[in-house]
């Protein structure tokens, strides 16, 4: 037998629904991440996209355990000496709920311009409404 490398474009994609309430938000984002590479099919192929489309709602519900609302941040920097920011998580999901869950997810893909393929296939949204109903996405559950 020989072995099947599946093409990208030969995948067809469904949509999946992801609600995060009350999720904790590694367990989501390592489950996401599977889910966008592919992992959960059978064609898998470490080097293609063969992932699906995965849209989560409710992100502004996303629970952290223990300590971290306030003991775990966010840095950027500006690229100017002393220009390092930090934001605590609490902040970071009052101001901006998505791009917690949108950092987890991308630290747990593949770097470089396939984990960046992947990630667009990837909406997050802080209610629990989401635009892409034409698509017909069909509830995940973990």
């Amino acid at each position: 037998m020989a072995t099947v490398s599946a093409k990208s474009s030969d995948i067809d994609r469904k949509w999946f629904v992801v609600d995060a309430t009350d999720v904790a938000l590694g367990r989501l984002a390592s489950r996401v991440a599977s889910v966008l590479r592919g992992k959960h099919r059978p064609e898998y192929t470490p080097h293609a996209d063969t992932g699906d489309f995965v849209i989560v709602l409710n992100a502004a519900k996303v629970k952290l355990t223990g300590n971290k609302l306030e003991g775990k941040f966010s840095y950027r920097h500006s690229g100017y000496p002393g220009g390092l920011k930090a934001e605590s998580y609490r902040h970071l999901l009052e101001r901006k709920p998505e791009l917690a869950i949108e950092k987890a997810v991308k630290g747990m893909l593949p770097k470089g311009s396939l984990g960046r393929q992947m990630r667009r296939k990837l909406k997050v949204y802080p209610a629990g409404t989401h635009p892409h109903a034409a698509q017909q996405p069909q509830p995940f559950t973990f």
